[in-house]
């Protein structure tokens, strides 16, 4: 089995697609997937960065405080549903950031309506940054979501940032995806693999 970590921002949409992505690796190859949360928000919260992107950071906060909130309590395994019930709203059905949402993604994964709180609160981005400096420490603090750490056999960790990928690739296709995705980034030396956008963005 190998063990595979991946930080978040709920509300980023590359993640949510690399989300899904490794949720069918996860059928097709021997992966264990555990996830964390990585606020973008706090990432960029002393950055100069354009008004646009800036007001899409600000919206941020609540799923992640939620989402961390819901880490600190109880642990990854249900971090892995509240995402889920989390980005299916956000990504999918296009449903405004609020408490609604909140709650009603935390009734979905069984969860106490009050850690929605946690999303008018500052309790959290604490361990948020914490999260923040785990996710990136050994893949570039200047990078975001998704980030993912695979152990390998010999106990090393194998770090790296993505992959961004539109639209998820599903059964086998997502297993050579994975396939190559290990091998290139656990080339020593190999750093970028890059093109230009040229399709939009399908979840």
């Amino acid at each position: 089995m190998t063990n595979v970590d991946m930080w978040f921002d709920p509300k980023c949409p590359w993640a949510w697609i690399a989300s899904r992505w490794l949720l069918e690796v996860e059928q097709v190859r021997d992966v264990q997937v555990r996830f964390h949360v990585l606020s973008l928000s706090v990432l960029n919260e002393d950055r100069d960065v354009e008004a646009w992107y800036r007001e899409w950071l600000d919206s941020g906060w609540g799923p992640a405080r939620v989402a961390k909130a819901v880490e600190r309590k109880y642990g990854t395994d249900e971090v892995r549903v509240i995402y889920t019930a989390l980005g299916n709203r956000i990504h999918l059905e296009k449903q405004p950031l609020g408490r609604e949402l909140y709650v009603a993604a935390l009734a979905e994964a069984g969860l106490p309506a009050e850690l929605a709180d946690a999303a008018e609160s500052t309790e959290y981005d604490e361990g948020m940054l914490a999260g923040n400096q785990a996710g990136l420490g050994p893949v570039g603090e200047d990078l975001g979501t998704p980030a993912i750490h695979v152990t390998m056999p010999d106990g090393s960790v194998n770090a790296f940032f993505g992959p961004v990928v539109s639209p998820t690739p599903r059964g086998e296709a997502a297993g050579l995806l994975w396939d190559g995705v290990l091998l290139v980034s656990g080339t020593e030396g190999f750093f970028e693999l890059k093109r230009a956008r040229t399709s939009p963005m399908v979840s």
